[in-house]
C-alpha cells in the first residue's frame, strides 16, 4: 500500500526482451521522475500501461521495478483507447485541430472506441484503489487519463485525487463539439478531482468555462492556507444524502526545466563532438534553430514557409543564415501524421532547391529522434522558432534560452503555454501569419548583441523558476494541504 501514487500511460521504466529471452529494464527521465524521487520508494507507487512487448512479458512473469505497477491492458482495448480516443479526438479537440468541414464524425465506430477508453481508464482506477492507503494523495496524468478522477472517487471518497493536463484544454465552444453524454462523461471525470493543474491560467481558465457548460453556477474561489487564491468549480457530483456540494480546485503550475541538469546533458563529449559536425556545415553564418515532435501542432510547415518569405523578402540574408530544424517522427502509425512528415521533407527540399547554392544549403533539417543533434543546436542558436498553433507549454522555448552559448532571440507563438511566462522577452508572432513571423525572423536575426544577451539571460531566469521536482511537489503539497 502507498501513500503516494502516480498515474500515467507511459511509466518511469520500459523493457526490452533480449536475444537470450532475458528482460532489460531502462529507466527513463522527466518531470514527474524527478519528483517521486522525493518521496521514499516505500511509500509510493506509479501506476502505468505495459507499452510494448517486453512490457506484457514483463507483467507476464511476475517481473516490476520498485514502486512500479504495470497493467496488461489487451492490445485492441489500448490501440483503441491511446490512438482511437486520447490521441485522435481528444487530442485533437484540445489543439483544435480538426478540418471542420470534414471532421470529427461522432458514429458507432467512436462510441466502440470510447467504450474501449472507459475500460483503459477504469484499469487504472481500479489499480489506485488497489495500492492506495487510508487518504492517500494520488496525482494522475494527462489527457489519456481523464476518467479516472471520478471513477476513483466512487470508488474510493477518502482519496485526494489531483489530475494534471499537459495539453491545452479546449475553449467551450469547441469543447461541445462532444456529444452530449460524452462531454459529461469526460467532465464528470475531471471533476472527481479534488484538484486540477493545467500549465497556465489560460488553459486552467478553458476548463472552467467549460464546466460551467454543465453547472452554470459551477464557479468557485477561496484562499490558500498560505494566502494564495484559489480558483474552481463547485458542483454537486459524487454528494450523497446529506453532504454538500464538492469543490474541485484549479490552478496553474508552469513547468520549468531543470537548468543545470540540462547545462550538464548539453556538454557531454558526444555533444561536443555533434556541436563541431554542426559549426562545420553551418560555418560562421546564424542559426535559426527549431526542435520539434512532427506534431501537427507544432506548425513546422508554416515555420518553413515563413523562413522561405524570410530568404525573399530580405535577399540579405541569403548565404548569412542557416535554419537548423529537427523534426522528431511522432504518431507514425497515424495517416495524418505520415502525411505531415512527409510534407516537412518536401517542403524543406523545395526550399534547398529554390535557394540553395554549391557552398550554402538553406535548411538542414533532421526527421529523426537524435537528442543529442538537438542538444548541439541548442548550443548554437542565434535565433529560437517556436510557433505552435496551440501548445499547453512547449518547454523547447525554455530550453534553448538556458544553453545557448552566444544567446539567442526567440521567436514565440502567443499560443504557447509558455508565452505567458516569456513573453517580455520574446518576440511574440500569430503562429498563422507566415509574413509577420518572417518579419520576426529578420529583427531576431538582426538584434544588437548586448540587447540579446540581456533578453536571454531573463529568459532563462523565467524557463528555470520552477524545475520538474519542485513542480512535482508543489503539487503534492496543494493536495496534502487540502482539508
Amino acid at each position: 500500500m502507498a501513500s503516494v501514487l502516480v498515474a500515467s500511460n507511459r511509466g518511469p521504466v520500459s523493457y526490452t526482451v533480449r536475444d537470450d529471452g532475458s528482460l532489460n529494464a531502462r529507466r527513463g527521465g522527466g518531470g514527474l521522475v524527478s519528483g517521486l524521487s522525493a518521496v521514499s520508494s516505500e511509500d509510493s507507487v506509479w501506476v502505468c500501461a505495459a507499452l510494448g512487448e517486453g512490457d506484457r512479458e514483463a507483467v507476464r512473469r511476475g517481473v516490476a521495478e520498485p514502486g512500479v505497477r504495470m497493467l496488461d491492458i489487451a492490445p485492441e482495448v489500448y490501440a483503441d483507447a491511446y490512438n482511437g480516443i486520447a490521441n485522435s479526438v481528444l487530442w485533437f479537440l484540445h489543439h483544435h485541430l480538426y478540418d471542420v468541414p470534414r471532421e470529427p464524425v461522432f458514429d458507432a465506430a467512436f462510441r466502440r472506441r470510447w467504450e474501449s477508453y472507459r475500460a483503459y481508464n477504469r484499469a487504472f482506477a481500479e489499480a489506485l484503489a488497489d495500492a492506495a492507503d487510508e487518504g492517500a494523495a494520488v496525482l494522475v496524468q494527462d489527457y489519456h487519463l481523464a476518467l479516472v478522477p471520478g471513477m476513483l472517487r466512487e470508488l474510493r471518497p477518502d482519496l485526494r485525487i489531483g489530475h494534471f493536463t499537459h495539453t491545452p484544454w479546449a475553449a467551450p465552444a469547441y469543447l461541445r463539439m462532444l456529444p452530449e453524454d460524452i462531454l459529461q462523461e469526460l467532465l464528470w471525470g475531471m471533476l472527481g478531482a479534488d484538484e486540477l493543474g493545467f500549465h497556465t491560467w489560460g488553459w486552467a481558465s478553458a476548463f472552467i468555462q467549460g464546466a460551467r457548460i454543465d453547472s452554470p453556477q459551477g464557479y468557485a474561489e477561496g484562499v490558500w492556507p498560505s494566502g494564495d487564491p484559489w480558483r474552481g468549480v463547485e458542483h454537486g457530483r459524487w454528494d450523497g444524502p446529506g453532504r454538500s456540494r464538492r469543490r474541485t480546485r484549479v490552478r496553474a503550475y508552469p513547468l520549468g526545466v531543470d537548468g543545470d541538469d540540462l547545462l550538464a546533458l548539453a556538454h557531454r563529449p558526444e555533444v561536443d563532438a555533434r556541436l563541431a559536425s554542426l559549426r562545420a556545415e553551418v560555418g560562421d553564418r546564424k542559426t535559426i534553430v527549431r526542435v520539434d515532435r512532427t506534431e501537427l501542432s507544432k506548425n513546422i510547415l508554416r515555420g518553413l514557409l515563413a523562413y522561405r518569405e524570410l530568404l525573399t523578402t530580405h535577399p540579405e540574408w541569403r548565404g548569412r543564415v542557416v535554419h537548423l530544424a529537427s523534426a522528431y517522427p511522432s504518431r507514425q502509425d497515424l495517416e495524418s501524421y505520415r502525411a505531415y512528415t512527409a510534407s516537412v521533407v518536401a517542403l524543406t527540399e523545395e526550399i534547398n532547391a529554390e535557394f540553395g547554392t554549391p557552398d550554402w544549403q538553406p535548411v538542414l533539417v533532421s526527421v529523426e529522434d537524435d537528442f543529442t543533434r538537438s542538444l548541439a543546436a541548442y548550443r548554437l542558436a542565434d535565433v529560437a522558432l517556436v510557433n505552435p498553433v496551440r501548445d499547453g507549454m512547449n518547454l523547447v522555448a525554455k530550453e534553448i534560452p538556458v544553453v545557448s552559448e552566444a544567446g539567442c532571440a526567440l521567436v514565440l507563438s502567443r499560443e504557447a503555454g509558455a508565452h505567458e511566462e516569456l513573453r517580455g522577452d520574446a518576440l511574440t508572432v500569430n503562429p498563422f501569419d507566415i509574413t509577420e513571423t518572417a518579419e520576426a525572423l529578420h529583427d531576431a536575426l538582426s538584434m544588437p548583441p548586448t540587447e540579446r544577451t540581456d533578453r536571454t539571460k531573463r529568459l532563462a531566469t523565467a524557463a528555470t523558476a520552477l524545475p520538474p521536482q519542485r513542480w512535482f511537489l508543489n503539487q503534492l503539497e496543494a493536495l496534502r494541504e487540502q482539508s
